[in-house]
């Protein structure tokens, strides 16, 4: 069966997706986008399959090699919809697009939902903003091979298709959850997972705690920090030694420190346990 083929940017199918940039839309449809090629093919390595996929052909970088996608999923059973380039320029969310956007499921899981092994290496994110900041920090634990990113009390949602595009796709290959502090603190005492939590209010180096067990490390909203209830449950408050006049770090580099930390005394760098 031939692909549908849209010209006009005011298709209402296409003006349907602008629903999926604002979160009452993504929540209410359970559904999500991935715009690229690139961000596309590592969500069907993990195992996502597209509700539907809209695909402009002059827009790709290398059309005889990329329409593969397009046939892989199409023979899948997936929707697969043509589109003119100036219908696609309209309904594109990221400046130079390169012919590639899908609808799919959303990310919807809590803490409970996560499996961890016996040293599992958790990322805690408590309230960041940032979508580029939250995708930035899932690159380096898709890097790391960390086990699990968790949000607690999140002020943005996994799919923020900012956030998907910031962490080129890694929201869907780094198993993620999202829930209150106070079910995440729970959580992590249930499990017997220590909880580092970075600070500038300590004179404890991030290099002076022991990570090779099943640990947790926190960072916090990139104005305010941690709250006081997760550093008061922590098991060690560690800073990161600073020579400059700035009194702190962007916060996704600040995670990624503490990150290889924790990689480097485990020895795992280039290994991924998940």
């Amino acid at each position: 069966m031939a692909d549908l083929h849209l010209t006009s940017p005011a298709n209402p199918r296409l003006k349907s997706l602008a629903a999926l940039r604002r979160r009452r839309g993504r929540e209410e449809s359970g559904r999500t986008l991935v715009e690229g090629y690139e961000e596309l093919s590592l969500a069907l390595d993990a195992g996502v399959l597209p509700e539907s996929l809209y695909y402009c052909p002059e827009f790709m970088l290398d059309p005889a090699t990329q329409i593969r996608v397009v046939d892989e999923v199409r023979a899948r059973g997936v929707d697969t919809v043509q589109v003119s380039r100036a219908a696609f320029e309209k309904v594109a969310y990221r400046e130079g697009p390169d012919g590639f956007l899908a609808v799919v499921p959303a990310v919807t899981r809590t803490c409970a939902d996560l499996e961890l092994g016996a040293s599992a290496l958790v990322v805690l994110c408590q309230g960041v903003e940032k979508p580029g900041n939250l995708g930035a920090m899932l690159r380096t634990a898709d890097a790391a091979g960390a086990d699990a990113v968790v949000a607690a009390d999140p002020v943005t949602d996994w799919g923020n298709p900012n956030l998907v595009r910031a962490s080129k796709g890694t929201v869907f290959s780094v198993p993620v959850a999202s829930d209150s502090t106070e079910d995440t603190l729970a959580w992590l005492e249930a499990h017997g997972i220590a909880l580092v939590a970075t600070t500038p209010d300590t004179d404890l180096l991030h290099t002076d705690v022991d990570y090779t067990g099943p640990v947790a490390i926190a960072v916090g909203a990139e104005k305010y920090g941690l709250t006081d209830e997760v550093l008061e449950r922590a098991t060690h408050r560690v800073r990161i030694p600073m020579a400059g006049k700035a009194n702190s770090l962007n916060v996704a580099t600040s995670a990624a420190i503490v990150i290889y930390e924790a990689v480097r005394q485990r020895g795992l760098a280039g290994a991924s346990s998940h």
